[in-house]
């Protein structure tokens, strides 16, 4: 019997395929999901893994088996689906564990307009629905309409970031065997950039690399192609391509942190004094650019479900992550990879100096990156670490998401993990020396309880 408890995560839906996550689930969830939503219709998209489509079509059963009329989009992107869900105004599951191992798949769920369905906005009522069983089935099953929504994603995304006019630019795109190697050709169509491909064959099994591109070791290959082809930038994307990852003229890895803060002012300059979102892990450099620019930074916690909700709230134009995922208001306030990488370009495009340095002016700290750890108890680890740092003058603390401690030139947060038994540590100074230091000291405390 499936453990809903186990796949059931913080926004998602997740496990391994078939002990965890089958075909039987799959049906009850989207059971589950018609009777909670009430809708009509609903639009399923999926990933290239081999798990994914007999998983699409077994949603596909529960939700007719409730009533509602199904809309297959077949293969797609997460931000794809959201542009479905948006466009149509109907609720939308994606099939797709992003950027986890071959032998995981999900479903990633939205109400219509794209909005998040979250622990705290219908998951956990979605969970027992779907373990306890839909009581009846509908006297009249829904219908299964397939439908092409490629091109008008396409046409969506390049009606909010405009490329004309920019100068002609050579980027090489690492889709990691995922849903960019379906998408980035039809978006970039016609645009005068040239594409140096890496691993856009569809597979599943992710013969090349991880499609996760926050793990650097998954950007090498990508790394090496900018510099040997003397491309201008590099794009990775993650399995569902909803996350990319940038990658500079030099080989540089570049900080999600200093994407989001050239992706606020753009935004700031196209309306002023608007509100920008990021997570408590994105540098503290983000608030201070989105104040110079007269706009309004709000923190909260990581998560998308979590970052839609307060955009919505807040009326914000736009939210990024550390992990990635950058969120547009006039995308439904949903997260695009893709949409994040047309801002890049056209910001690259148009002005001449090379990315690097276009960049400089958006990173002012030393970040540690994400680290994580594997410990038998997260709760006393971090109560180790409060009780180490709040002992000392001048630090303060804050619970909004895990424990993040404040110094006077440093910060650190550490959290356990929304899909993995970890805690994952960030830590930020204003110098590699202070970095590394408090990073060294916060691991030695966690990892006494590995």
């Amino acid at each position: 019997m499936a453990d809903y408890e186990k796949i059931f995560k913080a926004y998602d839906i997740r496990g391994h395929v078939p002990e965890e996550l089958d075909e039987g689930v799959a049906e009850a969830v989207g059971a589950a999901f018609a009777t909670l939503t009430r809708a009509r219709s609903i639009v399923i998209v999926h990933d290239m893994r081999t798990s994914s489509p007999p998983l699409a079509a077994a949603l596909a059963r529960g939700v007719t088996s409730a009533g509602a009329d199904v809309i297959d989009g077949g293969l797609g992107s997460t931000d794809m689906l959201y542009y479905a869900s948006g466009s149509l105004g109907v609720p939308g599951a994606m099939i797709t564990a992003s950027h986890n191992p071959a032998a995981y798949n999900g479903i990633k769920l939205c109400r219509d307009g794209a909005r998040p369905v979250g622990q705290d906005s219908g998951l956990a009522e979605l969970r027992e629905m779907a373990a306890g069983g839909v009581a009846a089935k509908a006297a009249r099953p829904g219908t299964v309409t397939r439908r092409d929504l490629l091109a008008g994603y396409a046409s969506c995304l390049r009606r909010l970031v405009d490329l004309s006019g920019i100068r002609p630019l050579k980027v090489a795109v690492d889709a990691g065997n995922g849903m960019a190697g379906h998408t980035v050709p039809k978006v970039f169509e016609g645009l005068p950039v040239e594409i140096v491909p890496l691993y856009f064959e569809l597979d599943g099994s992710f013969p090349h690399h991880e499609a996760n591109p926050i793990d650097p070791a998954n950007l090498e290959d990508l790394r090496r192609a900018v510099i040997d082809t003397s491309a201008d930038a590099g794009l990775a994307f993650d399995g569902d391509a909803d996350r990319c990852f940038v990658i500079d003229e030099r080989g540089h890895i570049v900080s999600p942190s200093a994407l989001t803060a050239l992706i606020a002012v753009r935004e700031l300059a196209r309306e002023p004094g608007a509100t920008i979102i990021h997570n408590l892990i994105t540098s503290r450099a983000v608030p201070e650019i989105v104040a110079e620019h007269g706009g309004v930074p709000v923190r909260t916690r990581v998560g998308h479900s979590f970052i839609k909700a307060v955009m919505a709230e807040r009326g914000a134009i736009f939210g990024g992550e550390h992990s990635g995922h950058f969120y547009f208001r006039d995308f439904w306030y949903a997260d695009s990879g893709m949409l994040a990488a047309l801002h890049v370009l056209a910001a690259l495009g148009g002005q001449d100096d090379p990315l690097s340095r276009l960049l400089e002016r958006y990173s002012r700290y030393v970040p540690s990156g994400e680290i994580n750890s594997q410990v038998r108890d997260q709760a006393a680890a971090l109560a180790r670490v409060r009780e180490v740092f709040t002992s000392r003058p001048g630090v303060t603390a804050d619970d909004l998401d895990g424990l993040t401690i404040t110094g006077p030139d440093w910060w650190f947060n550490v959290r356990p993990s929304n899909t993995e038994p970890l805690l994952r540590l960030n830590v930020e100074a204003g110098d590699a020396a202070t970095t590394a230091k408090v990073t060294d000291e916060v691991l030695r405390l966690v990892r006494d309880f590995a």
